[in-house]
């Protein structure tokens, strides 16, 4: 039986994508970013990695960029406070905000960020914790 191990997110700038992981708390290893593949597992044993344009294009010929936001990471916070913690952290770090944190009508905090990448990235916590 086949199940989802790990997620890969192609990058531009490998130490501009590591830093900005790094600040969401993933324990990416330093010196990573000299590399074309970077990899962490992150404490529930799921497996993010990292893969340069480059590598992708070395990998597959016919690659081509995608268009849009065909994916987002949800990061869980251990409550409200933290993910309006982390969201100020991001922004300050120079980031961009797609969405500043707000409670949403399912029961939880959130907010969204944009990885160097254009990717969205969501914060979330359960209201209440």
């Amino acid at each position: 039986m086949a199940y989802p191990d790990m997620i890969g997110i192609v990058v531009k700038d490998m130490a501009q994508s590591l830093k900005f992981y790094r600040l969401l708390g993933l324990g990416i290893e330093e010196g990573a970013e000299l590399e074309d593949y970077a990899e962490v597992i992150t404490p529930n044993g799921y497996r993010i990695s990292w893969n340069t344009v480059t590598m992708m294009q070395g990998l597959y010929p016919d690659w081509e960029e995608p268009r849009g936001h065909r994916m987002t990471l949800a990061f869980k916070c251990e409550s409200p406070a933290e993910v309006d913690a982390l969201y100020a952290a991001v922004v300050a770090g120079g980031y961009a905000s797609y969405k500043a944190p707000w409670d949403a009508f399912w029961g939880q905090r959130y907010a969204v960020v944009i990885d160097p990448d254009g990717n969205l990235v969501d914060l979330f916590a359960a209201l209440g914790e």
